[in-house]
């Protein structure tokens, strides 16, 4: 889910990064590392069989709920959601299936700007080398109120 021109959009279509875009633009990825993930038509995934247009229309439904509440959520602590990458699965309970998320959400699968200075607060610190992404990803979790003023951060816990 794209809502700001950035990465591999601006790249391809030659738009400035950081260009508002006239709307939020769902894209589609083959996710085959070897492939490096090329982008797909929902054509593609059609005829090959990997979703049905009813999934696809699920999975559309599914990318603009969580792309509105995301970019709510990290607008009220002062950052833009500039996109997001959401890997989706099928949840069978019993004959019926639905569509979920099926994957984290994070800095790492987002782009995420300062909404005043644009300074990137997300995996682009360390693709393009720009240092401090641990300060970035703390600062986040701090702005969305999982991570106190005063706290550092530490390794993986158990949530029980």
């Amino acid at each position: 889910m794209r809502n700001v021109a950035a990465g591999s959009l601006s790249t391809r279509l030659g738009i400035d990064e950081g260009t508002q875009l006239p709307r939020s633009i769902i894209e589609f990825y083959y996710k085959n590392d070897a492939l490096n993930d090329p982008l797909v038509s929902e054509e593609h995934i059609t005829a090959f069989g990997w979703a049905t247009p009813q999934e696809i229309d699920d999975i559309i439904a599914l990318a603009i709920r969580v792309n509105d509440f995301l970019s709510g959520l990290f607008l009220g602590a002062g950052i833009r959601l500039v996109d997001f990458k959401m890997e989706c699965g099928r949840l069978w309970e019993n004959d019926v299936m639905r569509i979920v998320v099926a994957d984290e959400i994070s800095p790492d699968s987002c782009r995420l700007w300062d909404i005043k200075s644009n300074d990137k607060m997300d995996k682009d610190r360390f693709r393009k080398d720009l240092g401090g992404l641990i300060e970035a990803y703390t600062e986040v979790a701090r702005r969305l109120g999982v991570m106190g003023e005063n706290e550092r951060p530490t390794g993986p816990v158990l949530v029980q």
